[in-house]
């Protein structure tokens, strides 16, 4: 009797999906049960042993704000005497850069190199100006100062934005990198 009990649960039981998922189930609330009972762990005494009610403080609330958002006042770029400033700057560069039409490449460069940084006149060598995708300013520029020898200007042209980043690591205002967002 025995013995047909277990062949009925081998061949047919066991060979079913039905009888798999019982067989797993089963074998799962064992362990579970047995891992309870192992280590004593019932209802409410579950969890952290003398947590804290209240949440953990890991900031001295009387420090003041600790925001990302800084509250003091940007950088004032700072310029030579007799040197441009990054408005300034950056209004000539943009303006020699939209004046592409009818000039040599040789001539677009050579009105560019004096506002630029020894690296972008480099990148700039040999640039064909017919690649300018833009023709004409159509706003006014937006500074936005970064520190004291580091700014972004935004510069709208019929296009989209001409984006300038200029450096004054001697109080001269010069352009370090251009970029280029469609509109």
């Amino acid at each position: 009797m025995v013995r047909r009990a277990l062949e009925t649960l081998v061949t047919g039981i066991l060979r079913s999906r039905l009888g798999v998922a019982l067989m797993l189930a089963v074998l799962i609330l064992g362990v579970v049960g047995a891992a309870r009972l192992v280590s004593g762990v019932s209802g409410s005494d579950s969890g952290l042993a003398g947590a804290p009610v209240e949440p953990i403080a890991t900031v001295d609330p009387t420090t003041g704000d600790d925001g990302v958002i800084a509250t003091e006042p940007p950088p004032t770029p700072r310029t030579s005497p007799g040197a441009a400033a990054p408005e300034e700057v950056a209004a000539r560069f943009a303006a020699a850069w939209l004046a592409h039409d009818g000039v040599s490449a040789q001539q677009w460069y050579d009105k560019l190199r004096p506002l630029s940084t020894s690296g972008l006149a480099d990148r700039l060598s040999g640039v064909d100006p017919t690649g300018v995708p833009a023709e004409r300013l159509t706003g006014d520029l937006e500074v936005v100062t970064r520190s004291d020898e580091f700014v972004e200007v935004s510069v709208p042209v019929d296009a989209g934005t001409l984006r300038l980043e200029l450096v004054a690591p001697q109080g001269r205002w010069l352009v370090d990198a251009v970029d280029w967002e469609r509109g």
